[in-house]
């Protein structure tokens, strides 16, 4: 099954939100999104700094993972960047496919 990157920010009603549930309630309601698409959760850390979570997370396919990431930000409590996690078996799969581009400018 795929696996993504979601990279959270909390706005400001969305932290008010989080400090009065908790993260164990968050962790467990990303979980059940997840799952409602077939999905599942393999990691959910909080963070300081730039993000204030970063999850890795299954799911079938990307139109269930943009399904995930469309509710999430419907919601107006977090903003969410997805980014594809792609593995070293896929990299060799693609570096061995043709392809025929050239270059601006070259011959």
């Amino acid at each position: 099954m795929p696996k993504y990157l979601f990279e959270a920010d909390y706005t400001a009603e969305g932290t008010k939100g989080l400090i009065k549930e908790g993260g164990t309630k968050r962790r467990a309601a990303v979980s059940a999104a997840l799952k409602a698409v077939g999905g599942k959760l393999e990691a959910f850390y909080f963070t300081f700094g730039t993000r204030d979570a970063v999850l890795i997370v299954d799911v079938p396919d990307n139109v269930s993972a943009l399904a995930v990431s469309l509710a999430v930000g419907a919601s107006g409590a977090v903003t969410l960047k997805t980014t594809p996690l792609i593995t070293g078996e896929e990299v060799d799969a693609a570096a061995q496919k043709a392809v025929g581009y050239r270059a601006p400018g070259a011959k």
